[in-house]
């Protein structure tokens, strides 16, 4: 904490009786997924009387309407926030922000030394060319006329050893210049260096806005000034390694967090706590109103070209899909200790933390849990050839496990993969996770379809198909297997849909998904399993199915 009483040069050099110019730095940030609570503490001392004692280093981002103070010591009285007409503040640089404007400096100072150089010697060069120039014109003006042979001779033997003489000092003036540009790209480059590794110290955005406190006491005071407001731009998101031991039948959970921030400045040795809730999302619930229903004349059918239109204004819907960076890796560090009150999970991270503007991904720990995982395969023969491995799991942690789009998974200490988990598993709540294809669990799936009008005279159609479904393991070792598959549905009393199937499903309508089935299959090695399935469908003459 850099807070100390300080004569700053934007004040008169006689300090006012009543003005006391503070700085101050962040202590503490309780961060949000999205958003996060600052806190400045900031010591003060003052005579007696009253006083106004003014910070001009809170970020020009800062929302002055969200800023709230405490004063320990004194009477405070009215805050006043100015973000407009601001004096610039007068922020002491480090000595590694120092040592790099210096270098800069210095490395500038030699460039322009250089190309200075290069410019006096191709000066050179283009004077010895301005005299080749005089030298050719001379030949070839009127000053020869009426000379005899021998002074010809002697003009023309002048006129080649000038010209020699001065393309001789060209050449070398050119050829010093080159070596000379050459030279300087060495101290080019070692100024963009200089230029970037100052960039990387110089992260804070310029630009502050103003916080005024009045302050009254009978006496000398001293005490602290906290100041705290909130801020949209910083956050956290949780990562999480899922490391399934399959023989043991137990699943441990790495947790840490990554974290970033662009509130305008620099946050250095910052206590840290992590929150789950959500201030900048939905905090109260909505209304139902009233649904008054009533009937009327059908409407006219749609004109072609409207009905076109409708379509083409539908087809152009986006979709917009995003790949996850893979969190790093890191080694043992402290964990940040959680705790749970039934509506959310905070996590106090034991030391201090730096989080410099715009600039850093920190990546911290937040310990590891561990959970029995009955692990199973999942066959979808609608869509994959091959089973997938799963980890069906009960959250017995006592804690949340967040959405993530970082999630590493690891099979018996192998990398299998990336996921993501898309929805909070709450505390006692169940989750399935995968942990990537069974290649030797196959899949196959054959339909059979028929359709066609029922008689010459029929007034309905129908539809009917047969599947054939086959799960081979391959895999030299037994697998529980549930196997998902689907029969069509109707809302439709005019659609009679009709299926059958063998061996009968463990599960209809699972998840409340109408018409998706579920078998709980026990497939030993190199066994196979047989399912079938058939289903019609009948609707009338006339309508058209979809």
């Amino acid at each position: 904490m850099r807070a100390t009483v300080l004569i700053l040069s934007l004040f008169p050099s006689v300090l006012v009786a009543d003005i006391i110019p503070l700085t101050s730095d962040v202590s503490a940030v309780t961060l949000y997924p999205q958003g996060a609570t600052i806190v400045r503490e900031v010591p003060y001392s003052m005579p007696a009387g009253s006083h106004e004692l003014i910070l001009t280093d809170l970020p020009r981002s800062t929302d002055l309407s969200q800023v709230r103070v405490g004063m320990t010591g004194a009477t405070m009285g009215a805050i006043t926030g100015r973000s407009d007409y601001v004096p610039p503040r007068d922020a002491a640089e480090s000595a590694e922000i120092e040592a790099a404007k210096a270098e800069v400096e210095r490395l500038e100072g030699l460039l322009r030394e250089g190309e200075e150089e290069v410019l006096m010697i191709r000066l050179e060069s283009e004077a010895a060319e301005a005299r080749v120039n005089f030298l050719r014109g001379l030949g070839e003006g009127e000053e020869t006329t009426g000379m005899d042979a021998a002074g010809l001779r002697d003009l023309a033997a002048m006129i080649g050893d000038e010209t020699l003489a001065a393309r001789q000092l060209s050449f070398e003036a050119k050829f010093r210049a080159d070596e000379a540009e050459r030279a300087l790209k060495d101290t080019r480059d070692e100024l963009a260096k200089a230029e970037q590794a100052l960039a990387a110290l110089q992260t804070e955005d310029e630009g502050t806005v103003q916080l005024s406190i009045a302050a009254t006491s009978g006496g000398a005071a001293e005490g602290v000034i906290t100041v705290s407001y909130t801020h949209y731009d910083a956050g956290w998101i949780p990562t999480y390694d899922m490391r399934l031991d399959k023989q043991a039948g137990r699943l441990g959970i790495e947790r840490g967090a990554m974290i970033r921030q662009g509130t305008g400045e620099d946050w250095t040795g910052v206590a840290l706590t992590l929150s789950t809730v959500r201030p900048s999302e939905q905090i109260e619930p909505n209304e139902v109103y009233a649904w008054q229903r009533g009937v009327m004349d059908p409407p006219q059918a749609m004109p072609r070209q409207s009905k076109q239109l409708e379509m083409d204004s539908l087809s152009r819907a986006d979709m917009v899909g995003a790949a996850a960076p893979e969190p790093m890796i890191v080694a043992e560090e402290a964990v940040a200790a959680p705790s749970y009150d039934g509506l959310a999970v905070t996590y106090d991270y034991p030391e201090p933390v730096n989080v410099a503007n715009r600039a850093d991904s920190l990546r911290i720990t937040l310990g590891t849990v561990e959970t029995d995982a009955e692990v199973l395969a999942w066959a979808a023969p609608l869509y994959d050839a091959t089973g997938f491995m799963m980890a069906h799991i009960s959250n017995d942690t006592g804690e949340l496990i967040l959405p993530t789009p970082f999630m590493n998974l690891y099979l018996d200490g192998r990398f299998m993969g990336r996921s993501s988990l898309g929805k909070v598993i709450p505390a006692g709540a169940e989750a399935d996770i995968a942990f990537g294809a069974i290649d030797g669990l196959r899949l196959t799936r054959n339909v059979t379809r028929n359709e066609g009008d029922r008689g010459m005279i029929s007034r309905s159609t129908e539809l009917s198909e047969d599947v054939a479904i086959e799960v081979e393991n391959l895999t030299g070792q037994a697998w529980p297997v549930k196997l998902f598959d689907r029969v069509p549905y109707s809302e439709q009393e005019e659609l009679a849909i009709d299926w059958q199937a063998s061996p009968r499903p463990s599960e209809e309508n699972y998840e409340e998904r109408q018409g998706v089935l579920v078998w709980d299959l026990d497939v030993g090695a190199g066994a196979k399993q047989a399912v079938t399935l058939k289903y019609q469908l009948e609707w009338p003459e006339g309508k058209v199915l979809q």
